[in-house]
């Protein structure tokens, strides 16, 4: 299984900017808000790009967000890994190597500890925490997890996310295009 390999992770949700990123020198996305049905075309045309996706389990209409869930993907779809706030699908995809990645949200202390708890019981490739506008925490659980952080949420500027990565993230999801243009500058 490789690793991902770049600063800022494309979350994509619509054909429009699918197409825009496999023109872009980025190897791997995050696929979200489309339907089952799109699933199989778009990873036959990321393979023909030489790209990885990754695909949102939580977040894809029409799929269920269990183990189930994500023993089709890895079986019926070509894909680099699967992104889920559930640890059951951040097992299968383990197992299946495939790069799992757990989402979390930290709103407080209650909900860090039990993310804590989490990803102790699923340990994932990656910990996705969000929001991403939250330093300081990523650090905290960088040191706590000793698991590469990617983050996201209301992220709006290339500050956030060189904030983002000096506190520790490996990377930073985003839909804003715009962003996107930070890879060629690396």
């Amino acid at each position: 299984m490789e690793g991902i390999n770049q600063k800022v992770l494309p979350a994509i949700s619509t054909m429009k900017d699918f197409e825009k990123f496999l023109e872009s020198s980025y190897e791997f996305c995050i696929v979200m808000d489309f339907h089952i049905g799109q699933l199989n075309a778009i990873s036959t045309m990321a393979e023909r790009a030489r790209k990885s996706i990754i695909i949102h389990v939580d977040l894809i209409k029409g799929l269920s967000r269990d183990e189930y869930a994500a023993i089709y993907l890895c079986q019926n779809i070509k894909l680099a890994g699967l992104i889920s706030t559930h640890s059951s699908v951040i097992q299968t995809a383990k197992k299946k190597n495939k790069i799992a990645i757990q989402r979390i949200f930290l709103i407080d202390g209650q909900s860090l500890e039990k993310s804590y708890r989490l990803i102790e019981n699923s340990k994932p490739d990656y910990v996705e925490v969000l929001p991403g506008l939250m330093p300081r925490m990523i650090s905290t659980v960088k040191e706590n997890i000793k698991i590469p952080i990617i983050t996201g949420g209301l992220i709006t500027t290339a500050e956030d996310i060189e904030e983002a990565i000096k506190a520790g993230a490996v990377a930073v999801t985003t839909s804003n295009r715009e962003l996107w243009k930070l890879n060629d500058r690396e």
